[in-house]
């Protein structure tokens, strides 16, 4: 390519803008594929980043291949080779490889859909290994699964990119420590593992869906990755009736995303929400996985359980229709699978609309004493609203008051505060 046939800078911005949608759409095929041959998600990351530089050299030079994820793909395997050729220790891997990688040298490889079940399985369950701290568990997701870079990590958990970078770094490092293998569990490990796969999906949308800091209440971006990978899971572990259970719950809280900010972002409440704005169509996937979960076990479990109550929401045409009853007797039912006390302040609420404040309020007494609890500001705000139906408004004030002292999030600071302001 001479001079004058040199891509110029809009041509480029829009190969760069093609190379992030592809690594979007194929990072985790090819990490976990890497993962796959070399046995450590760590290095598996470092090669698929590897493969995304040089596409970031050579495509703006040449073109997009016509095959983006099978290039990445040969790419990578090629530099795990060149990798294990300056280390001796690695020979018999480098066989491996070798036999695996039989195209000619500029054939893109396209086998990456051969194993991606296996592969991706294998990579979600690695990521979410019990060995690793929640937060690692997610920040490896994000990374691996939802093809995020760091930078966009830190900017949806506000933190410093030096922390994200770190927390990675060093997750990856307990993973090889730990000497965790890149597979599938057994179907003996299946459940212990699954649920901690289940709960770091759960993890990315509760703080898309309601963030725990910041200036804003909602972040979609972490909704929407969350998902997409129980989707995914859904689609890989199509037996597994809490997977379903899971997507159910995200499709169906999911569905109020539109409502639940005002005209200025300010948060609207539930039973405020406009419903005609609740999404229908994440309503009836969430209603249909909810069918599937409860068809495939034989009992609910939390997630199932969750979902069911989000579906009273969902089929209630206007807030007065709400079967707060039925939701009073799911949360009971979930508080004996969990031995949660948020899952019985919740409960709380359930009772004080079914069966009047007083019922509601007895439960959150209870609850004041428990240390979970006792710093948490939704339960000062729960009992705020008891105590404003009952007309005790100067202790609501107060625990409105102490509700936007607990909280860490602006948006709902200001909505405690005003509540506060107006409770007479």
């Amino acid at each position: 390519m001479n001079e004058s046939e040199a891509p110029g800078p809009n041509a480029r911005t829009r190969v760069r803008a093609r190379i992030d949608a592809v690594w979007r759409v194929e990072s985790a095929r090819l990490i976990a594929g890497l993962a796959r041959m070399v046995h450590d998600v760590g290095l598996a990351e470092e090669l698929a980043q590897d493969a995304l530089v040089a596409a970031l050299e050579q495509w703006p030079e040449s073109r997009v291949p016509d095959n983006p994820g099978a290039w990445l793909m040969t790419t990578g395997k090629r530099r795990a080779i060149d990798r294990f050729r300056r280390d001796e220790r690695f020979a018999a891997k480098l066989g491996d490889l070798g036999r695996d990688l039989e195209q000619e040298p500029g054939e893109p490889d396209d086998t990456l859909d051969v194993h991606f079940g296996d592969d991706l399985l294998g990579l979600m369950f690695t990521a979410c290994h019990p060995v690793l701290a929640p937060q690692a568990r997610v920040a490896l997701v994000l990374r691996m699964l939802g093809g995020l870079s760091t930078k966009e990590i830190a900017r949806a958990y506000l933190a410093s990119e030096s922390t994200m970078a770190q927390r990675i770094v060093r997750a990856k490092r307990t993973l090889t420590k730990e000497r965790v293998r890149f597979t599938v569990p057994d179907r003996e490990q299946l459940r212990e593992r699954l649920d901690s796969v289940l709960e770091v999906v759960y993890l990315i949308f509760n703080e898309g869906y309601s963030a725990t800091a910041g200036d804003d209440w909602m972040r979609p971006a972490l909704c929407e990755e969350a998902q997409r990978l129980g989707r995914m899971l859904a689609t890989l572990l199509p037996g597994e009736p809490e997977v379903h259970g899971l997507i159910a719950l995200l499709e169906l809280q999911g569905s109020r995303a539109g409502a639940r900010l005002g005209p200025q972002g300010e948060p609207v409440l539930l039973l405020d929400q406009d419903r005609g704005r609740w999404d229908r169509l994440l309503i009836g996937r969430g209603l249909e996985a909810l069918g599937r979960a409860v068809e495939l076990a034989a009992e609910p479990g939390p997630y199932t359980l969750q979902a069911a109550i989000a579906a009273c929401h969902a089929r209630a045409v206007t807030a007065e229709e709400t079967d707060w009853a039925r939701i009073a007797a799911l949360y009971e039912q979930l508080a004996r699978r969990t031995g949660s006390p948020v899952v019985e302040l919740n409960r709380a609420v359930a009772l004080g609309m079914a069966f009047g404040p007083e019922a509601g309020l007895r439960l959150v007494d209870e609850l004041r004493s428990d240390p979970v609890l006792r710093d948490y500001y939704l339960l000062a705000s729960v009992r705020g609203d008891l105590l404003a139906k009952l007309g005790r408004a100067a202790e609501a004030r107060a625990e409105f008051a102490r509700a936007a002292e607990l909280t860490g999030n602006a948006a709902e600071r200001t909505v405690m505060r005003e509540r506060a302001a107006s409770t007479v």
